[in-house]
């Protein structure tokens, strides 16, 4: 693995809210930790509202985690372009985070320990 990346299982209950709605609720999060950046916490899509996400065209390029896709958040006022990512087919050294989705935290976002 890149040495500036570690993954982890987050610890407790871990919730994502947008426009006050729930779209997911885990036990089963992991944190990813990379370098100084701030940790992000993937749910597993499977504790994902999915129906409140919508495929986007967006897709970027990570050196150490591989190809992200992007889906936009759809709430009942608005739609939060490209707030949640998944690396659908990560770099061996990440193989963890495959299946799960990353939030971008954003003012309408928000990602909680509960």
């Amino acid at each position: 693995m890149a040495d500036h990346i570690k993954i982890t299982a987050a610890q407790g209950t871990w919730v994502v809210r947008a426009g006050g709605a729930v779209l997911g609720e885990s036990t089963n999060a992991l944190e990813l930790r990379e370098g100084d950046y701030p940790p992000v916490i993937y749910f597993p899509r499977g504790d994902i509202a999915m129906a409140f996400l919508d495929a986007s065209d967006k897709t970027t390029h990570c050196p150490h985690k591989g190809d992200a896709t992007y889906f936009s958040v759809v709430t009942k006022s608005r739609t939060l372009q490209d707030a949640v990512w998944s690396y659908e087919d990560p770099k061996e050294d990440v193989a963890e985070i495959k299946g799960h989705l990353a939030f971008d935290p954003r003012e309408e976002i928000a990602i909680e320990r509960v």
